[in-house]
């Protein structure tokens, strides 16, 4: 492995002379630190600007019944398209296989700054005598998960800026849920490498006089991804070693302070999936979604400083704001819309302006 790691120090260097970046000569660095959940370093990218929208403008949307637009399923259609773009360049993705499995997609264009690192990618080309990639994996002397996690955080190090927004927080690679760990990816690589990457998402409502009410959360503006945006009471990614149950538990606590006697209610109701490319980027997104029904009194509290603040609004509320806005982060539309359905809020009523004529003539006969 010692041999492994001095190959790869000398690929990066060579890579960063010839791409003259001083980004990329600073991340040098740091190639010798051990990849692992313990490890932290700075992210490549400066966060992304935070929404310019506040809660009054968000309330004000989402109490406005003027619009008569309650039947109107074109604004969830629009949200479904939002989470699944670019299917039409999936033909620019070449196959990312560990032992003859495909574990995810990889732009051509990403491939190219994987040549330099030889000993921890191979790319297969054509046998045609062409140069066209046919697919990446990982080189053969990488054979144990933990070499493999090693030599690929190393890389992603390297890489710099390209991949912005480290986060420190590991994925299973597998070929498919529940199936065997190959290795470990940094959470933000996972788009650049295709990965199917795995998350939960959770409702929280309550009932008050027959009413339902959601418990919705304002990131903080600090979040490295989409800061400032509306968000669920309670969702996270699933990391290396957990299950979808304990992952609920856990962020539930940190999130907004539910004590695992309550969070332990929480239901699962199914898993919503989607696919959207941009750029160098395939996301191919899993989420288990649960439903938690809270005390009436229950006021949720964040604990670990990833959200500004929390309103409970009236379920056909939410559905007005996502309808009406871009405020929500984009797949916490899906997971809503999935709830408002389960929950009866939307058996489709077509607006038929001469109906109410027709059933006053009716009267009168």
């Amino acid at each position: 492995m010692a041999a492994t790691a001095a190959s790869s120090f000398s690929a990066a260097a060579a890579a960063a002379a010839r791409r003259s970046s001083p980004s990329h000569l600073r991340l040098l660095a740091r190639r010798h630190l051990p990849f692992s959940s313990t490890v932290s370093f700075s992210a490549a990218a400066p966060p992304a600007a935070a929404a310019s929208f506040g809660w009054e403008d968000a309330l004000r949307v989402a109490a406005d019944d003027r619009r008569g637009d309650e039947s109107d399923l074109s604004g969830y259609f629009r949200k479904v398209d939002t989470c699944n773009r670019g299917m039409d360049k999936k033909g620019e993705f070449v196959e990312f296989m560990v032992e003859d499995q495909v574990v995810g997609y990889i732009h051509q264009g990403f491939v190219e700054h994987l040549r330099d690192f030889r000993d921890v990618f191979t790319i297969a080309s054509g046998s045609n005598g062409n140069n066209n990639v046919e697919h990446v994996t990982l080189h053969s002397s990488l054979r144990t998960p933990d070499e493999r996690t090693n030599a690929v955080g190393s890389v992603i190090r390297s890489l710099g800026d390209l991949i912005p927004g480290i986060r420190n927080e590991l994925y299973p690679i597998t070929s498919s849920y529940g199936m065997p760990v190959y290795f470990s990816l940094e959470r933000a690589a996972a788009p650049f490498f295709g990965i199917k990457a795995y998350g939960v998402h959770m409702n929280g409502y309550v009932e008050k006089e027959s009413q339902k009410f959601l418990w919705i959360a304002k990131r903080s503006d600090t979040k490295q991804t989409f800061p400032g945006m509306l968000d669920h009471l309670v969702a996270g990614g699933l990391p290396y070693g957990i299950s979808c149950e304990e992952n609920v538990i856990k962020e539930c606590e940190e999130e907004a302070g539910i004590p695992r006697s309550i969070s332990s209610n929480a239901t699962s109701v199914g898993a919503i999936s989607y696919m959207d490319i941009e750029g160098f980027r395939y996301k191919r997104d899993v989420l288990f979604c649960y439903d938690l029904k809270l005390p009436p009194d229950f006021v949720p509290n964040n604990e670990d400083g990833e959200v500004d603040s929390f309103r409970l609004i009236p379920i056909p509320h939410a559905a007005n704001i996502i309808r009406r806005t871009h405020f929500f982060k984009p797949n916490c539309n899906l997971v809503i819309i999935d709830f408002l359905f389960r929950h009866g809020y939307h058996v489709y009523k077509p607006r038929l302006p001469w109906l109410p004529k027709a059933a006053a003539k009716l009267e009168e006969r």
